[in-house]
Protein backbone atom coordinates (compact mmCIF):
# COMPACT_ATOMS: atom_id res chain seq x y z
CA UNK A 1 0.00 0.00 0.00
CA UNK A 2 1.29 3.47 -0.88
CA UNK A 3 2.11 5.73 2.07
CA UNK A 4 -0.49 8.46 2.74
CA UNK A 5 1.48 10.68 5.16
CA UNK A 6 2.07 14.22 3.92
CA UNK A 7 5.71 15.31 3.49
CA UNK A 8 7.14 16.61 6.78
CA UNK A 9 7.30 20.22 5.59
CA UNK A 10 4.06 20.24 3.58
CA UNK A 11 2.12 23.47 3.95
CA UNK A 12 -1.45 23.96 2.76
CA UNK A 13 -0.78 27.56 1.81
CA UNK A 14 2.12 26.48 -0.40
CA UNK A 15 -0.09 23.82 -1.96
CA UNK A 16 -2.59 26.51 -3.00
CA UNK A 17 0.10 28.22 -5.04
CA UNK A 18 1.41 24.87 -6.29
CA UNK A 19 -2.04 23.92 -7.55
CA UNK A 20 -2.53 27.30 -9.19
CA UNK A 21 0.86 27.01 -10.89
CA UNK A 22 -0.01 23.53 -12.17
CA UNK A 23 -3.27 24.82 -13.64
CA UNK A 24 -1.52 27.75 -15.29
CA UNK A 25 1.10 25.46 -16.80
CA UNK A 26 -1.54 23.88 -19.04
CA UNK A 27 -1.60 25.33 -22.53
CA UNK A 28 -5.20 24.67 -23.59
CA UNK A 29 -8.38 25.74 -21.87
CA UNK A 30 -9.70 22.18 -21.96
CA UNK A 31 -6.53 20.93 -20.24
CA UNK A 32 -7.04 23.51 -17.51
CA UNK A 33 -10.67 22.42 -17.17
CA UNK A 34 -9.64 18.78 -16.76
CA UNK A 35 -7.03 19.73 -14.16
CA UNK A 36 -9.49 21.82 -12.12
CA UNK A 37 -12.10 19.08 -12.40
CA UNK A 38 -9.61 16.65 -10.89
CA UNK A 39 -8.64 19.09 -8.15
CA UNK A 40 -12.29 19.49 -7.17
CA UNK A 41 -12.58 15.72 -6.86
CA UNK A 42 -9.44 15.42 -4.73
CA UNK A 43 -9.86 18.46 -2.49
CA UNK A 44 -13.03 20.47 -3.01
CA UNK A 45 -12.25 22.97 -0.24
CA UNK A 46 -8.93 23.81 -1.88
CA UNK A 47 -10.62 24.05 -5.28
CA UNK A 48 -13.20 26.57 -4.04
CA UNK A 49 -10.58 28.46 -2.04
CA UNK A 50 -8.56 28.97 -5.23
CA UNK A 51 -11.70 29.76 -7.25
CA UNK A 52 -12.88 32.52 -4.91
CA UNK A 53 -9.52 34.25 -5.00
CA UNK A 54 -9.02 33.89 -8.77
CA UNK A 55 -12.53 34.18 -10.20
CA UNK A 56 -11.67 36.41 -13.15
CA UNK A 57 -9.15 33.83 -14.32
CA UNK A 58 -11.05 30.64 -13.53
CA UNK A 59 -14.67 31.39 -14.43
CA UNK A 60 -13.94 31.41 -18.20
CA UNK A 61 -12.43 27.94 -17.70
CA UNK A 62 -15.20 26.47 -15.56
CA UNK A 63 -17.93 28.08 -17.62
CA UNK A 64 -18.13 29.93 -20.91
CA UNK A 65 -16.19 29.70 -23.13
CA UNK A 66 -14.20 26.58 -22.08
CA UNK A 67 -17.19 24.63 -20.77
CA UNK A 68 -18.36 24.36 -24.38
CA UNK A 69 -15.24 22.37 -25.25
CA UNK A 70 -15.72 20.27 -22.11
CA UNK A 71 -19.27 19.38 -23.16
CA UNK A 72 -18.37 18.54 -26.77
CA UNK A 73 -15.62 16.20 -25.51
CA UNK A 74 -17.16 15.03 -22.23
CA UNK A 75 -17.55 11.36 -23.17
CA UNK A 76 -13.81 11.31 -23.93
CA UNK A 77 -12.55 13.31 -20.92
CA UNK A 78 -14.87 11.67 -18.35
CA UNK A 79 -12.91 10.71 -15.22
CA UNK A 80 -15.42 9.95 -12.47
CA UNK A 81 -19.10 10.30 -11.56
CA UNK A 82 -19.80 13.96 -10.84
CA UNK A 83 -23.52 14.53 -11.13
CA UNK A 84 -26.80 12.68 -11.37
CA UNK A 85 -27.99 11.22 -14.65
CA UNK A 86 -31.72 10.54 -14.96
CA UNK A 87 -32.37 8.46 -18.07
CA UNK A 88 -35.45 8.04 -20.22
CA UNK A 89 -34.99 4.37 -19.33
CA UNK A 90 -35.64 5.29 -15.68
CA UNK A 91 -39.22 6.27 -16.47
CA UNK A 92 -41.48 4.77 -13.82
CA UNK A 93 -38.79 4.79 -11.11
CA UNK A 94 -37.36 8.30 -11.31
CA UNK A 95 -38.03 8.89 -7.62
CA UNK A 96 -35.74 6.01 -6.67
CA UNK A 97 -32.99 7.36 -8.93
CA UNK A 98 -33.20 10.81 -7.35
CA UNK A 99 -33.23 9.35 -3.84
CA UNK A 100 -29.86 7.72 -4.58
CA UNK A 101 -28.21 11.15 -4.45
CA UNK A 102 -26.02 11.01 -1.32
CA UNK A 103 -26.94 14.44 0.08
CA UNK A 104 -30.59 14.54 -0.90
CA UNK A 105 -31.62 15.83 2.55
CA UNK A 106 -29.36 18.86 2.06
CA UNK A 107 -30.49 19.64 -1.50
CA UNK A 108 -31.36 23.31 -2.00
CA UNK A 109 -30.51 24.06 -5.65
CA UNK A 110 -30.42 21.87 -8.76
CA UNK A 111 -29.32 22.86 -12.24
CA UNK A 112 -31.07 20.56 -14.72
CA UNK A 113 -30.24 20.25 -18.42
CA UNK A 114 -31.30 17.74 -21.05
CA UNK A 115 -28.31 18.63 -23.23
CA UNK A 116 -30.51 19.48 -26.21
CA UNK A 117 -29.18 23.02 -26.86
CA UNK A 118 -25.86 23.51 -25.13
CA UNK A 119 -24.76 27.15 -25.54
CA UNK A 120 -24.69 27.60 -29.31
CA UNK A 121 -23.31 24.11 -29.89
CA UNK A 122 -26.56 22.21 -30.41
CA UNK A 123 -27.73 18.81 -29.18
CA UNK A 124 -24.90 17.25 -27.14
CA UNK A 125 -27.05 14.73 -25.29
CA UNK A 126 -25.53 13.29 -22.11
CA UNK A 127 -22.38 15.33 -22.74
CA UNK A 128 -24.25 18.33 -21.35
CA UNK A 129 -23.56 17.58 -17.67
CA UNK A 130 -20.63 20.07 -17.41
CA UNK A 131 -23.19 22.84 -17.95
CA UNK A 132 -24.92 21.87 -14.70
CA UNK A 133 -21.60 21.41 -12.90
CA UNK A 134 -20.30 24.78 -14.09
CA UNK A 135 -23.44 26.70 -13.18
CA UNK A 136 -23.39 25.23 -9.68
CA UNK A 137 -19.73 26.18 -9.26
CA UNK A 138 -20.84 29.74 -10.07
CA UNK A 139 -23.61 29.48 -7.45
CA UNK A 140 -21.02 28.45 -4.90
CA UNK A 141 -18.47 31.08 -5.89
CA UNK A 142 -20.91 33.89 -6.64
CA UNK A 143 -23.47 33.52 -3.86
CA UNK A 144 -21.92 31.22 -1.29
CA UNK A 145 -24.32 28.34 -1.81
CA UNK A 146 -22.99 25.39 0.22
CA UNK A 147 -21.48 22.77 -2.15
CA UNK A 148 -23.22 19.84 -0.44
CA UNK A 149 -26.60 21.49 -1.10
CA UNK A 150 -26.10 21.59 -4.89
CA UNK A 151 -27.46 18.89 -7.23
CA UNK A 152 -26.15 18.77 -10.82
CA UNK A 153 -28.55 16.80 -13.05
CA UNK A 154 -28.44 15.78 -16.69
CA UNK A 155 -31.58 14.25 -18.19
CA UNK A 156 -30.25 11.51 -20.47
CA UNK A 157 -33.03 11.42 -23.05
CA UNK A 158 -31.03 10.41 -26.10
CA UNK A 159 -29.68 12.68 -28.81
CA UNK A 160 -30.47 13.52 -32.41
CA UNK A 161 -26.78 14.15 -33.14
CA UNK A 162 -25.61 11.16 -35.14
CA UNK A 163 -21.90 11.50 -34.38
CA UNK A 164 -22.60 10.85 -30.70
CA UNK A 165 -24.85 7.89 -31.43
CA UNK A 166 -21.98 6.49 -33.52
CA UNK A 167 -19.28 7.28 -30.95
CA UNK A 168 -18.28 4.06 -29.13
CA UNK A 169 -17.31 6.10 -26.04
CA UNK A 170 -20.56 8.10 -25.84
CA UNK A 171 -21.84 7.83 -22.25
CA UNK A 172 -25.54 8.41 -22.92
CA UNK A 173 -28.48 6.29 -24.02
CA UNK A 174 -28.35 5.60 -27.77
CA UNK A 175 -31.72 6.61 -29.13
CA UNK A 176 -33.41 9.63 -30.72
CA UNK A 177 -34.96 12.17 -28.40
CA UNK A 178 -38.53 11.55 -27.20
CA UNK A 179 -41.31 13.66 -28.64
CA UNK A 180 -44.74 14.83 -27.52
CA UNK A 181 -46.48 12.70 -24.89
CA UNK A 182 -43.41 10.56 -24.11
CA UNK A 183 -41.36 13.65 -23.26
CA UNK A 184 -44.21 15.28 -21.32
CA UNK A 185 -44.82 12.14 -19.25
CA UNK A 186 -41.13 11.90 -18.41
CA UNK A 187 -40.92 15.56 -17.37
CA UNK A 188 -44.10 15.36 -15.30
CA UNK A 189 -42.78 12.33 -13.42
CA UNK A 190 -39.37 13.97 -12.99
CA UNK A 191 -40.72 17.23 -11.56
CA UNK A 192 -43.10 15.49 -9.17
CA UNK A 193 -40.29 13.19 -8.01
CA UNK A 194 -38.01 16.20 -7.51
CA UNK A 195 -40.59 17.79 -5.22
CA UNK A 196 -40.95 14.57 -3.21
CA UNK A 197 -37.24 13.85 -2.81
CA UNK A 198 -36.02 17.46 -2.50
CA UNK A 199 -38.97 19.35 -0.95
CA UNK A 200 -37.02 22.57 -0.29
CA UNK A 201 -35.08 22.64 -3.55
CA UNK A 202 -35.10 25.27 -6.33
CA UNK A 203 -34.85 23.88 -9.88
CA UNK A 204 -33.01 25.86 -12.55
CA UNK A 205 -33.64 24.67 -16.11
CA UNK A 206 -30.64 25.13 -18.38
CA UNK A 207 -30.03 24.69 -22.12
CA UNK A 208 -33.25 22.97 -23.14
CA UNK A 209 -34.23 23.28 -26.80
CA UNK A 210 -36.12 26.48 -27.58
CA UNK A 211 -39.62 25.01 -27.77
CA UNK A 212 -39.18 22.88 -24.67
CA UNK A 213 -37.57 25.71 -22.73
CA UNK A 214 -40.70 27.85 -23.08
CA UNK A 215 -43.04 24.90 -22.77
CA UNK A 216 -41.74 23.48 -19.51
CA UNK A 217 -41.17 26.83 -17.86
CA UNK A 218 -44.81 27.68 -18.47
CA UNK A 219 -45.96 24.18 -17.53
CA UNK A 220 -44.26 24.11 -14.11
CA UNK A 221 -43.53 27.66 -12.96
CA UNK A 222 -46.73 28.02 -10.93
CA UNK A 223 -46.63 24.46 -9.61
CA UNK A 224 -43.02 24.12 -8.48
CA UNK A 225 -40.10 26.30 -7.38
CA UNK A 226 -38.47 26.58 -10.81
CA UNK A 227 -37.03 29.08 -13.26
CA UNK A 228 -35.26 28.96 -16.61
CA UNK A 229 -31.93 30.74 -16.70
CA UNK A 230 -31.77 30.95 -20.51
CA UNK A 231 -35.10 32.77 -20.62
CA UNK A 232 -35.41 34.59 -17.30
CA UNK A 233 -31.80 34.85 -16.15
CA UNK A 234 -30.50 36.05 -19.50
CA UNK A 235 -33.41 38.43 -19.85
CA UNK A 236 -32.80 39.86 -16.40
CA UNK A 237 -29.06 40.42 -16.80
CA UNK A 238 -29.53 42.05 -20.20
CA UNK A 239 -32.33 44.27 -18.86
CA UNK A 240 -29.88 45.46 -16.23
CA UNK A 241 -27.05 46.15 -18.66
CA UNK A 242 -29.41 47.73 -21.17
CA UNK A 243 -30.74 50.08 -18.50
CA UNK A 244 -27.25 51.43 -17.89
CA UNK A 245 -26.39 51.44 -21.61
CA UNK A 246 -29.56 53.40 -22.42
CA UNK A 247 -28.59 55.99 -19.85
CA UNK A 248 -25.22 56.50 -21.58
CA UNK A 249 -26.80 56.46 -25.04
CA UNK A 250 -29.46 59.00 -24.08
CA UNK A 251 -26.84 61.30 -22.56
CA UNK A 252 -25.08 61.37 -25.94
CA UNK A 253 -28.19 61.76 -28.10
CA UNK A 254 -30.24 64.04 -25.87
CA UNK A 255 -33.27 61.79 -26.37
CA UNK A 256 -35.19 60.34 -23.43
CA UNK A 257 -34.49 56.67 -22.60
CA UNK A 258 -38.06 55.78 -23.60
CA UNK A 259 -37.12 56.63 -27.22
CA UNK A 260 -34.92 53.55 -27.41
CA UNK A 261 -35.77 51.14 -30.22
CA UNK A 262 -34.33 47.62 -30.00
CA UNK A 263 -33.55 45.19 -32.81
CA UNK A 264 -32.98 41.55 -31.85
CA UNK A 265 -30.90 39.44 -34.22
CA UNK A 266 -31.86 35.90 -33.16
CA UNK A 267 -35.29 34.73 -32.05
CA UNK A 268 -34.74 31.49 -30.15
CA UNK A 269 -35.55 30.92 -26.49
CA UNK A 270 -32.81 33.28 -25.31
CA UNK A 271 -33.65 36.00 -27.85
CA UNK A 272 -37.38 36.05 -27.20
CA UNK A 273 -36.80 35.62 -23.45
CA UNK A 274 -34.55 38.67 -23.38
CA UNK A 275 -36.95 40.65 -25.56
CA UNK A 276 -39.85 39.94 -23.20
CA UNK A 277 -37.76 40.95 -20.22
CA UNK A 278 -36.80 44.22 -21.92
CA UNK A 279 -40.46 45.14 -22.13
CA UNK A 280 -39.97 46.09 -18.48
CA UNK A 281 -37.48 48.77 -19.51
CA UNK A 282 -40.31 50.59 -21.28
CA UNK A 283 -43.22 49.78 -18.97
CA UNK A 284 -41.25 50.98 -15.94
CA UNK A 285 -41.05 54.37 -17.67
CA UNK A 286 -44.84 54.50 -17.97
CA UNK A 287 -45.51 52.91 -21.35
CA UNK A 288 -48.39 50.51 -21.83
CA UNK A 289 -47.45 46.88 -22.67
CA UNK A 290 -48.62 47.47 -26.26
CA UNK A 291 -46.46 50.59 -26.63
CA UNK A 292 -43.50 48.74 -25.14
CA UNK A 293 -43.88 45.85 -27.55
CA UNK A 294 -43.92 48.28 -30.49
CA UNK A 295 -40.36 49.37 -29.58
CA UNK A 296 -38.95 45.86 -30.16
CA UNK A 297 -38.19 44.21 -33.51
CA UNK A 298 -36.98 40.62 -34.03
CA UNK A 299 -34.98 39.00 -36.82
CA UNK A 300 -34.36 35.30 -37.51
CA UNK A 301 -32.66 33.40 -40.33
CA UNK A 302 -35.47 34.42 -42.71
CA UNK A 303 -35.25 38.12 -41.95
CA UNK A 304 -37.46 40.61 -40.14
CA UNK A 305 -40.22 38.67 -38.39
CA UNK A 306 -43.64 39.79 -39.57
CA UNK A 307 -47.07 38.49 -38.62
CA UNK A 308 -47.97 37.60 -42.21
CA UNK A 309 -45.15 35.07 -42.55
CA UNK A 310 -46.46 31.55 -43.14
CA UNK A 311 -45.56 28.81 -40.66
CA UNK A 312 -44.32 31.21 -38.00
CA UNK A 313 -43.30 29.40 -34.79
CA UNK A 314 -45.52 30.09 -31.81
CA UNK A 315 -42.87 31.74 -29.63
CA UNK A 316 -41.99 34.21 -32.43
CA UNK A 317 -45.53 35.53 -32.86
CA UNK A 318 -45.43 37.79 -29.80
CA UNK A 319 -43.06 40.33 -31.41
CA UNK A 320 -44.03 39.73 -35.05
CA UNK A 321 -44.52 43.09 -36.77
CA UNK A 322 -47.91 44.04 -38.14
CA UNK A 323 -46.75 47.42 -39.48
CA UNK A 324 -44.76 46.08 -42.45
CA UNK A 325 -46.20 44.20 -45.45
CA UNK A 326 -43.57 44.87 -48.10
CA UNK A 327 -41.12 42.36 -49.57
CA UNK A 328 -39.20 40.27 -47.04
CA UNK A 329 -36.30 42.16 -45.46
CA UNK A 330 -33.43 39.67 -45.14
CA UNK A 331 -30.24 41.75 -45.19
CA UNK A 332 -29.29 43.05 -41.73
CA UNK A 333 -28.10 46.45 -42.99
CA UNK A 334 -31.38 46.91 -44.90
CA UNK A 335 -33.31 45.97 -41.76
CA UNK A 336 -31.30 48.46 -39.67
CA UNK A 337 -31.99 51.24 -42.18
CA UNK A 338 -35.71 50.38 -42.12
CA UNK A 339 -36.09 50.03 -38.34
CA UNK A 340 -33.57 52.74 -37.32
CA UNK A 341 -32.80 51.07 -33.98
CA UNK A 342 -30.80 52.62 -31.17
CA UNK A 343 -29.74 49.15 -30.00
CA UNK A 344 -28.78 45.92 -31.76
CA UNK A 345 -28.72 42.74 -29.67
CA UNK A 346 -27.34 39.46 -31.02
CA UNK A 347 -28.51 36.04 -29.82
CA UNK A 348 -28.09 34.20 -33.11
CA UNK A 349 -24.94 32.09 -32.56
CA UNK A 350 -23.72 33.34 -35.99
CA UNK A 351 -20.04 34.23 -35.82
CA UNK A 352 -19.19 37.75 -37.06
CA UNK A 353 -22.80 38.45 -38.10
CA UNK A 354 -22.27 42.10 -37.11
CA UNK A 355 -19.96 43.15 -39.94
CA UNK A 356 -18.20 46.46 -40.36
CA UNK A 357 -21.13 47.62 -42.55
CA UNK A 358 -23.55 46.72 -39.75
CA UNK A 359 -21.53 48.62 -37.13
CA UNK A 360 -21.18 51.67 -39.36
CA UNK A 361 -24.93 51.59 -40.15
CA UNK A 362 -25.66 51.71 -36.41
CA UNK A 363 -23.15 54.54 -35.91
CA UNK A 364 -24.72 56.54 -38.74
CA UNK A 365 -28.03 56.48 -36.87
CA UNK A 366 -26.77 57.02 -33.31
CA UNK A 367 -23.97 59.02 -31.67
CA UNK A 368 -23.51 56.10 -29.24
CA UNK A 369 -25.16 52.93 -30.54
CA UNK A 370 -25.82 50.05 -28.15
CA UNK A 371 -24.46 46.77 -29.51
CA UNK A 372 -24.72 43.62 -27.41
CA UNK A 373 -23.41 40.51 -29.26
CA UNK A 374 -24.50 37.96 -26.68
CA UNK A 375 -24.02 34.55 -28.28
CA UNK A 376 -21.73 32.08 -26.49
CA UNK A 377 -19.03 30.89 -26.74
CA UNK A 378 -16.64 33.41 -28.33
CA UNK A 379 -16.46 31.24 -31.45
CA UNK A 380 -20.15 32.01 -32.04
CA UNK A 381 -20.17 35.68 -31.00
CA UNK A 382 -21.64 38.14 -33.51
CA UNK A 383 -18.95 40.81 -32.99
CA UNK A 384 -15.50 40.88 -31.40
CA UNK A 385 -14.79 43.77 -29.07
CA UNK A 386 -11.67 44.94 -30.91
CA UNK A 387 -13.62 45.21 -34.16
CA UNK A 388 -16.49 47.01 -32.44
CA UNK A 389 -14.17 49.67 -31.05
CA UNK A 390 -12.15 50.14 -34.23
CA UNK A 391 -15.11 50.23 -36.61
CA UNK A 392 -17.02 52.69 -34.41
CA UNK A 393 -14.01 54.77 -33.30
CA UNK A 394 -14.98 53.99 -29.72
CA UNK A 395 -18.60 55.13 -30.11
CA UNK A 396 -20.23 51.78 -29.41
CA UNK A 397 -21.66 50.84 -26.01
CA UNK A 398 -20.74 47.18 -25.86
CA UNK A 399 -21.59 44.09 -23.83
CA UNK A 400 -21.01 40.50 -24.91
CA UNK A 401 -22.01 37.11 -23.61
CA UNK A 402 -18.43 35.85 -23.36
CA UNK A 403 -15.46 37.64 -21.79
CA UNK A 404 -13.25 40.00 -23.79
CA UNK A 405 -10.14 41.90 -22.72
CA UNK A 406 -9.89 45.71 -22.71
CA UNK A 407 -8.92 47.32 -26.01
CA UNK A 408 -6.69 50.35 -26.62
CA UNK A 409 -7.68 52.64 -29.50
CA UNK A 410 -6.27 56.09 -30.30
CA UNK A 411 -4.67 56.27 -26.87
CA UNK A 412 -7.85 55.38 -24.98
CA UNK A 413 -8.39 52.08 -23.15
CA UNK A 414 -11.95 50.76 -23.49
CA UNK A 415 -13.29 48.20 -21.02
CA UNK A 416 -15.95 45.78 -22.33
CA UNK A 417 -19.09 44.77 -20.53
CA UNK A 418 -20.07 41.13 -20.23
CA UNK A 419 -23.74 40.21 -19.92
CA UNK A 420 -22.82 37.26 -17.72
CA UNK A 421 -25.77 35.46 -16.15
CA UNK A 422 -23.54 34.96 -13.13
CA UNK A 423 -24.50 38.49 -12.12
CA UNK A 424 -28.12 37.38 -11.71
CA UNK A 425 -28.89 33.70 -11.18
CA UNK A 426 -26.78 33.16 -8.01
CA UNK A 427 -28.60 36.03 -6.31
CA UNK A 428 -32.00 34.82 -7.51
CA UNK A 429 -31.18 31.36 -6.19
CA UNK A 430 -29.86 32.60 -2.85
CA UNK A 431 -32.81 34.93 -2.32
CA UNK A 432 -35.29 32.19 -3.23
CA UNK A 433 -33.63 29.70 -0.90
CA UNK A 434 -33.40 32.06 2.08
CA UNK A 435 -36.98 33.34 1.72
CA UNK A 436 -38.27 29.82 0.93
CA UNK A 437 -40.26 31.25 -1.92
CA UNK A 438 -42.91 28.96 -3.36
CA UNK A 439 -42.49 30.26 -6.90
CA UNK A 440 -40.13 32.54 -8.81
CA UNK A 441 -42.28 35.36 -10.16
CA UNK A 442 -41.65 37.71 -13.07
CA UNK A 443 -41.51 40.61 -10.63
CA UNK A 444 -38.77 38.88 -8.62
CA UNK A 445 -36.68 38.51 -11.78
CA UNK A 446 -37.38 42.14 -12.71
CA UNK A 447 -36.31 43.39 -9.27
CA UNK A 448 -33.12 41.34 -9.57
CA UNK A 449 -32.30 43.23 -12.77
CA UNK A 450 -32.96 46.60 -11.15
CA UNK A 451 -30.75 45.68 -8.19
CA UNK A 452 -27.92 44.72 -10.53
CA UNK A 453 -28.28 47.93 -12.55
CA UNK A 454 -28.04 49.95 -9.33
CA UNK A 455 -25.06 48.02 -7.96
CA UNK A 456 -22.33 49.93 -9.82
CA UNK A 457 -19.91 51.91 -7.69
CA UNK A 458 -19.17 55.59 -8.32
CA UNK A 459 -15.89 54.60 -9.97
CA UNK A 460 -17.61 52.08 -12.25
CA UNK A 461 -20.20 54.66 -13.28
CA UNK A 462 -17.44 57.20 -13.95
CA UNK A 463 -15.74 54.63 -16.21
CA UNK A 464 -19.04 54.34 -18.13
CA UNK A 465 -19.38 50.63 -17.43
CA UNK A 466 -22.72 48.92 -18.00
CA UNK A 467 -21.99 46.07 -15.56
CA UNK A 468 -20.07 46.05 -12.28
CA UNK A 469 -16.72 44.30 -12.11
CA UNK A 470 -17.03 40.60 -11.45
CA UNK A 471 -14.51 40.74 -8.60
CA UNK A 472 -17.35 42.12 -6.42
CA UNK A 473 -19.71 39.27 -7.27
CA UNK A 474 -20.64 38.32 -3.70
CA UNK A 475 -21.61 41.86 -2.78
CA UNK A 476 -23.60 42.04 -6.03
CA UNK A 477 -25.30 38.71 -5.35
CA UNK A 478 -26.23 39.89 -1.87
CA UNK A 479 -27.93 42.98 -3.31
CA UNK A 480 -29.77 40.85 -5.89
CA UNK A 481 -30.85 38.33 -3.22
CA UNK A 482 -32.07 41.20 -1.04
CA UNK A 483 -34.27 42.53 -3.85
CA UNK A 484 -35.61 39.04 -4.60
CA UNK A 485 -36.49 38.43 -0.95
CA UNK A 486 -38.29 41.75 -0.54
CA UNK A 487 -40.28 41.20 -3.75
CA UNK A 488 -41.22 37.65 -2.67
CA UNK A 489 -42.49 39.13 0.58
CA UNK A 490 -44.42 41.81 -1.28
CA UNK A 491 -46.16 39.13 -3.35
CA UNK A 492 -46.65 36.89 -0.29
CA UNK A 493 -44.72 34.07 -1.97
CA UNK A 494 -42.26 33.57 0.92
CA UNK A 495 -42.48 31.00 3.70
CA UNK A 496 -39.69 32.41 5.90
CA UNK A 497 -41.62 34.80 8.12
CA UNK A 498 -38.55 35.67 10.18
CA UNK A 499 -36.96 37.61 7.33
CA UNK A 500 -40.00 39.89 7.26
CA UNK A 501 -39.10 41.13 10.76
CA UNK A 502 -35.62 42.31 9.78
CA UNK A 503 -34.84 45.90 8.82
CA UNK A 504 -33.03 46.28 5.51
CA UNK A 505 -29.52 46.58 6.95
CA UNK A 506 -29.98 43.47 9.11
CA UNK A 507 -31.39 41.47 6.22
CA UNK A 508 -28.46 42.40 4.01
CA UNK A 509 -26.08 41.41 6.80
CA UNK A 510 -27.83 38.09 7.24
CA UNK A 511 -27.53 37.37 3.51
CA UNK A 512 -23.78 37.93 3.69
CA UNK A 513 -23.48 35.80 6.82
CA UNK A 514 -25.30 32.89 5.15
CA UNK A 515 -22.74 32.71 2.33
CA UNK A 516 -20.56 29.61 2.60
CA UNK A 517 -16.79 30.02 2.66
CA UNK A 518 -14.10 27.37 2.19
CA UNK A 519 -12.42 26.60 5.54
CA UNK A 520 -9.12 28.11 4.41
CA UNK A 521 -10.81 31.41 3.60
CA UNK A 522 -12.60 31.38 6.94
CA UNK A 523 -9.27 30.98 8.70
CA UNK A 524 -7.84 33.92 6.78
CA UNK A 525 -10.90 35.97 7.84
CA UNK A 526 -12.00 36.73 4.28
CA UNK A 527 -15.63 36.85 5.29
CA UNK A 528 -16.86 38.94 2.36
CA UNK A 529 -15.51 39.19 -1.15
Amino acid sequence: MSPTRFPPHFAKTDHRQRSLNQMRSKQLGLEKYIYLNGLKGRDSDLFYDILLENMQEMIPILYTPTVGDACVNYSHIWRRPEGLYVSIEDKGRIRDVLASWPNFNDGRIAVVTDGSRILGLGDLGANGLPISLGKLDLYIAGAGIKPSSTVPICLDLGTNTQRYLDDPLYIGVRRPRPLGPEMDEFMDEFMEAMKEVFPTLLVQFEDFSTDNAFKYLERYRHQYRVFNDDIQGTGSVILSGFTNAARLSSAASGLPPSDQKILFFGAGSAGIGVAKQLLSFFTLSGMSPEEARSRIYTVDSKGLITANRKGLQEHKKFFARTDYDGPALTDLVDIINHVKPTALLGLSTIRNAFTEKVVKAMCALNPRPIMFPLSNPVALCELDYKDAIEWSSGQVIFASGSPYKPVSHDGVVYEPGQGNNMYIFPGIGLGSILSRTRHVSDAMVEQAAIALANSLTEEENAAELVYPRLARIRDISAQVAFAVIRQAQKEKLDDNAYLRTLPDSDLLGLIHDKMWQPPALQLRSFTRL
